[in-house]
């Protein structure tokens, strides 16, 4: 989106008399934030050298699991589209914005979603792809617009004369304005898009606050909305838009676009309707395979930290160890992953970033467990009504033999009584649940958690008991560190019996 291109088009400007103020302010907000103005190539190099096309592969081998694309187009019409449907055309599979062609808006709405498509640009072309917008609203405005744009083209740049009659091409595109920006948000990087008239490729992923954009395999946006701060300092109230349609949002130039696809990454109901124990549903797999321990290994160091320094032989050691350990205490008893109280915990043999989890669990009264997210405690596993409490300590007064259950727990002030699925050695964060939602001991549990960058929701039994709350890294005492990337996810061990099924994990792109 560029609203006010038109005035400025002549390619020769006098630099001492003629570049406006605007201009020069736009060249040196662009040099701040590292926008490449007079690079029209695409990157050539790339590969593992690159690491925005490092990030980029790194998001396509999620996808490739877990993405359950569908086309955006039906045939050669405009089926599930709406807006200025004379204004687009669709000519054998290709859609064509055509010249004077404003909004085009999807009859669905998106909330969390990757948007896979190819597009082409003519020179100077300009378009947008509004994502989350609300019925009526403006893509940049109402919603979040992603710059669809030849930010290379001669109607956004000029030649400026030099001291000794040297001249220098400058753009007054401001940084937020460049292909594939979050447009007054965000700027992307620059550098990957192909010569005008070529196809590329483009992915753009919503989920929950999180926004990248992928050019021809390069990450150019990677964006934390919460954390983000508009730059060019407007209000932009689509940044909170949960849900919303996709908009391409013409600004009357030619613009074609090809395999148009989307997958859903929206909210997974709270729980699955499963017709046999440990088989996923669509768009999961099953970490835990019912019958042996395939996919999981021992715990090779209590200490997240120093188990990430292990190094060589020392690495290997240890985990053959651990792994020895596993196999002692930890086993499947009739499809269910048993453990017996006296061992270590459970571990994944794979790391993941962000994802979505369904967990079965069971324990017997009295017991204490949990479950570390990349490697952290932990969202917590306990008994809610555990009688096993001291009288002058915890909060319990002397003389209270007699209470009942309930008003035990209602007493009882070291958390427990507030139930399971707290994030609970948070120490700024809120680290109980909202509510108490266990089944009384020995009953089946289940969680479904969705962790989005160092943010984690969880439902338990069906209820909302923690809404996304930062899990914070508990290794790092200074609070500076942030939360590890990616790291296994655990069942931990504290002394008790445990019974666990059904874990199904689906990754989220990232």
């Amino acid at each position: 989106m560029l609203n006010t291109l038109n005035s400025y088009r002549h390619p020769v400007w006098n630099l001492d008399l003629r570049l406006n103020v605007f201009a020069i302010l736009s060249v040196v907000a662009s040099i701040f934030f590292g926008a490449a103005f007079a690079t029209g190539q695409t990157k050539q190099d790339g590969g593992a050298h690159d690491p925005n096309i490092a990030a980029g592969q790194h998001v396509e081998s999620i996808l490739n699991t877990s993405a359950m694309w569908k086309p955006m187009l039906q045939g050669n019409d405009l089926k599930g589209w709406t807006g200025d449907l004379k204004g687009y055309s669709v000519d054998d599979g290709v859609l064509i914005c055509k010249k004077g062609g404003k909004n085009l808006v999807s009859e669905k709405e998106y909330s969390d979603f990757a948007f896979q498509f190819e597009f082409k640009l003519e020179e100077s072309g300009n378009n947008g792809i509004g994502i989350r917008v609300p019925t009526g609203g403006h893509p940049a405005s109402s919603g979040m617009e992603i710059q669809i744009l030849d930010h290379n083209g001669a109607r956004y740049s000029g030649m400026a004369e030099m001291s000794g009659g040297k001249q220098r091409k400058l753009s007054w595109l401001k940084p937020w304005q460049y292909h594939g920006s979050i447009y007054g948000v965000t700027p992307a990087k620059t550098g990957y898009l192909k010569p005008v008239g070529q196809w590329n490729q483009e992915t753009i992923i919503a989920i929950d606050d999180h926004v990248i954009v992928i050019v021809n395999g390069a990450v150019i946006v990677d964006a934390f909305l919460d954390e983000t701060v508009p730059v060019d300092g407007g209000a932009h109230p689509g940044m909170k838009k949960k849900t919303g349609h996709l908009v391409l949002a013409g600004h009357s130039d030619r613009v074609e676009f090809r395999n148009m696809k989307i997958a859903d990454y929206s909210v997974s109901p709270a729980t699955h309707v499963s017709q046999q124990d440990n088989v996923p549903p669509g768009g999961f797999k099953a970490l835990f395979n019912g019958k042996d321990l395939q996919g999981w290994k021992g715990l090779a160091h209590k200490n997240a930290n120093a188990r990430r320094e292990l190094r060589g032989d020392a690495a290997t050691q240890a985990q053959v160890i651990a792994d020895e350990l596993m196999r002692q205490h930890w086993s499947v008893v009739e499809g269910v992953l048993t453990y017996d109280g006296k061992g270590q915990s459970l571990c994944t043999d794979k790391d993941y970033g962000d994802f979505e989890m369904y967990v079965d669990w069971k324990i017997p009264a009295g017991a204490d467990s949990g479950i570390y997210l990349r490697g952290t405690p932990q969202i917590q596993i306990w008994d809610p009504w555990d009688l096993r409490m001291n009288p002058g300590k915890d909060g319990v007064l002397d003389g209270t033999a007699d209470l009942t259950t309930e008003q035990w727990v209602a007493a009882y002030k070291n958390g427990r009584n507030l139930g399971s699925g707290g994030l609970w050695n948070n120490k700024r964060w809120r680290n109980a649940p909202t509510v108490l939602a266990d089944k009384t001991p020995g009953k089946w549990n289940r969680f479904l958690i969705r962790m989005v960058g160092d943010k984690v929701t969880i439902w338990l039994n069906g209820k909302k008991i923690v809404d996304r709350v930062a899990l914070e890294n508990y290794w790092d005492k200074t609070g500076l560190v942030p939360l590890a990337r990616a790291d296994q996810i655990e069942l931990q061990h504290h002394g008790s019996a445990l019974y666990f099924k059904n874990l199904y994990l689906r990754e989220l792109p990232y």
